[in-house]
């Protein structure tokens, strides 16, 4: 009876969780909704332009180099007020192509600078501050290696620093092989949640926001004033952008203006940015949560954001600990007639997942249009979505829990390989990493435990759960499937 009471505790604890989560997101979308109304901030362009370092933070990227450098050269933007900072801390072939490269340009007259490291010393962080320390400009744009900024990017972002207090200005990604698989589509369903109704919304309710890392500009004394770039977590933007707001400095977030991008084609490549992102935010949590909670100049709904703000990729774990209780949960259900109310609570909360969809279908119909035919799409789409990103829990629950428990590990950055249409191929294509690992046998058995959960419900005749299992089921058969054959 203690171990029934135990597992029932634990489902309670998590699902209440994920209830607050979700109606956090729904006042976002409400932020949202209320922010799309209003016009778009039309400034005018400055008497003068500032100048502005572009850093090009680089390790092994000899696929998409090129078409970046290319893009960057084109930037719409005075000759005289614009230095191109290439930071390369390669260490294969592609550091020789990416000097012929910069070199080239610098012979055709553009303003750009070699950097390369003979150490990797606190990864893309170290490398950024060291480009900081000769930067010409007063603002410093930063773009990761699969980025491709449009002509005016820099004459739609510089001048919305025209007040003093703004720091940064993030623009939002977009993505140039959206369609090209199942991985990819999920993988763009939950960015543009995240750059629509996330960033919008903290940014109209006065909440803490983030730089994503790339695709955005710093103005540089914001960046010193916060301390500079740091490499003590895996995800030095959201560290930086703590520490700068926390400081007193303003974020502007452009939804209007998108910077196209390439999306991990390779289930690999996707699990090492996810595995990065997750881990960095849990350590971001125990860096700089505790400074948030003692602000007197935070109020408590922001403080409660930045809570799970901070904790957004913790929901992973308690996503994976619910799905594992809840085949003993089943049983417990049939064996405890007397608990019938406590059950009934647990499927009301339940409601989170209708919050999910709505929030996730106001995204969906602002890139792709509303209409039935448009949201039966959409509701594909977030099933795959749902049920890829369970079958991924393990992997990043492990990170999580890395990042909480401060288990340090090295950056890895997510291998890219010029993907843009359906013709284009990542196999054969080095950077691909093709070891297995204790994590994906946990995913296989968790695949066949699921199976029996479906099982279960026929066992005990209660198919309340037979959509989440069949969900779990198709999610982690997809990963297991990915790891072990699609190998290049």
């Amino acid at each position: 009876m203690i171990f029934e009471y135990i597992i029932v505790g634990l489902y309670t604890l998590a699902l209440f969780l994920i209830l607050v989560y979700s109606l956090l997101q729904l006042q976002l979308v409400l932020h949202y909704q209320k922010a799309k109304k209003k016009s778009p901030q039309v400034l005018k362009e400055p008497a003068e332009w500032p100048k502005v370092t572009v850093q090009l933070p680089l390790y092994n990227e000899q696929y998409v180099v090129k078409r970046l450098l290319n893009k960057i050269a084109q930037l719409d933007y005075p000759a005289s007020k614009l230095e191109i900072q290439v930071l390369d801390d390669s260490t294969d072939a592609s550091r020789a192509h990416t000097e012929q490269l910069t070199q080239a340009l610098i012979q055709q007259g553009v303003n750009a600078k070699y950097m390369h490291r003979t150490n990797r010393e606190n990864f893309k962080a170290g490398a950024l501050k060291e480009g900081l320390k000769t930067a010409e400009g007063e603002f410093i744009a930063v773009f990761d290696a699969d980025f491709l900024p449009r002509r005016d990017w820099l004459k739609k972002t510089i001048p919305h620093f025209s007040k003093p207090d703004i720091g940064v200005v993030q623009t939002r990604w977009g993505h140039v092989n959206r369609n090209y698989s199942l991985l990819t589509k999920i993988q763009a369903f939950a960015l543009d949640f995240h750059f629509l109704i996330e960033q919008v919304g903290r940014s109209f309710g006065g909440h803490f926001i983030n730089f994503n890392g790339t695709a955005g500009v710093w103005r540089k004394t914001c960046i010193k004033d916060a301390g500079n770039w740091q490499g003590d977590t895996l995800t030095e933007d959201l560290d930086l952008s703590y520490r700068a707001q926390l400081k007193g400095w303003k974020f502007t977030y452009l939804k209007e203006v998108v910077t196209p991008a390439e999306l991990p084609v390779v289930l690999s490549a996707a699990r090492s940015q996810q595995f990065r992102w997750n881990k960095g935010a849990a350590e971001n949590f125990r860096k700089n949560f505790r400074t948030v909670y003692k602000s007197k100049a935070i109020t408590a709904t922001s403080k409660l954001h930045s809570f799970f703000h901070l904790l957004n990729s913790s929901m992973f774990l308690l996503i994976l600990l619910v799905a594992v209780l809840s085949i003993p949960i089943l049983y417990i259900k049939f064996q405890q007639e007397s608990w019938d109310l406590i059950f009934y609570i647990l499927a009301a909360m339940g409601v989170s997942t209708l919050l999910f969809i709505y929030g996730y279908w106001i995204s969906y119909r602002e890139i792709h249009g509303g209409g039935f035919v448009s949201f039966l799409k959409f509701t594909g789409l977030f099933l795959a979505f749902f049920s890829i990103a369970m079958g991924l829990s393990v992997h990043n629950s492990w990170a999580i829990l890395e990042g909480h428990f401060n288990k340090k590990s090295a950056f890895i950055r997510t291998p890219k390989f010029d993907i843009s249409s359906s013709t284009d191929t990542w196999k054969g294509k080095t950077y691909i990493n093709k070891k297995l690992s204790v994590l994906n046998s946990i995913e296989i058995l968790l695949f066949g435990y699921f199976i029996y959960g479906l099982y279960s419900a026929y066992l005990t005749q209660d198919f309340g759960l037979v959509i989440f299992h069949a969900m779990l089921v198709f999610g982690f058969g997809f990963i297991s499937f990915k790891t072990l054959f699609s190998k290049a």
